[in-house]
């Protein structure tokens, strides 16, 4: 009889202690949740102040400060239910060493995303050009980085990519030149030419006086003497101005009795007789 009650008592204890675990558990996992909330949103709004409001690195340390505060849980969850967390550690150490080595491309994106997003060569809104790809910067994450281009389509590359290639940032700097061609005839004067052009920069409200726009004799073509203006614009405005100027280029060439000719060659023909000579 006495056997019989210290085998209920023992399991009532038992099951009494599973009880109270779980109950700790789910304190503890409540917990984690909301803690895990609040201070990712504290992280989110201090890295926020610290990167100049960028949310792209706000957004990835707050994820990781989220991350680190589950695994502390779980950990802490295990060690009551008597897990040995010491060999589990270890444990999780071969096992991430063994998928490291399996995944070191994923790796080397991940390490690619934490440069990018500490040394900012790109920064999300901005154009950029990198591998023969071109397109505004949507999202860096810990893996890929997201373009759209100019026509609306989704570009996802490898963060080990773009890390690795030379990146041309169209929107980094506050203002952009542009270089702006046209040909007129050799018959015409080439001063009267680059005065048009010069007089049109100079009226224009977008373009820049400081620099002073440029214009120069870019190349004497086979059909047409190339001249170029060489002015400066905000980069906010830079294709409308671009636009629009070339708009005007043509008009403003005619008004001033100058031509833009049509690319042409000369062809000499020799009529030669049934001995080869040429006729005359």
């Amino acid at each position: 009889m006495d056997a019989i009650i210290n085998f209920y008592s023992t399991h009532q204890i038992i099951i009494m202690d599973t009880l109270k675990n779980l109950l700790l558990a789910v304190m503890v996992l409540v917990l984690s949740i909301v803690i895990s909330k609040l201070i990712r949103k504290a992280v989110f709004a201090s890295i926020m102040k610290i990167s100049n409001s960028d949310e792209i690195v706000s957004r990835l340390f707050s994820k990781v400060t989220s991350y680190a505060i589950y695994l502390i849980a779980i950990v802490i969850i295990l060690d009551l239910f008597g897990v040995n967390t010491t060999s589990l550690v270890a444990l999780v150490g071969a096992t991430g060493l063994a998928i490291g080595l399996a995944l070191k491309d994923t790796l080397s994106n991940i390490a690619a995303g934490i440069m990018l997003l500490i040394l900012k060569p790109i920064k999300k809104g901005e154009f950029v050009e990198f591998s023969g790809l071109s397109g505004s910067v949507k999202d860096i994450g810990l893996f890929t980085t997201i373009l759209e281009t100019g026509d609306g389509l989704f570009i996802s590359s490898p963060n080990r990519i773009v890390w690795g290639a030379t990146i041309k940032n169209y929107s980094r700097n506050s203002r952009r030149r542009m270089d702006i061609t046209v040909g007129i005839s050799y018959d015409d004067s080439i001063e009267v030419g680059l005065n048009v052009l010069k007089e049109l920069a100079l009226s224009h409200e977008a373009v820049l006086q400081d620099p002073a726009p440029k214009v120069l004799v870019q190349m004497l073509a086979d059909s047409s003497v190339n001249l170029q203006l060489r002015a400066w614009c905000p980069i906010d405005t830079y294709w409308d101005t671009y636009w629009s100027i070339q708009r005007q280029i043509k008009p403003k060439i005619e008004e001033a009795g100058l031509s833009i000719p049509y690319p042409q060659r000369d062809l000499h023909l020799t009529v030669t007789n049934k001995d080869g000579m040429p006729s005359l």
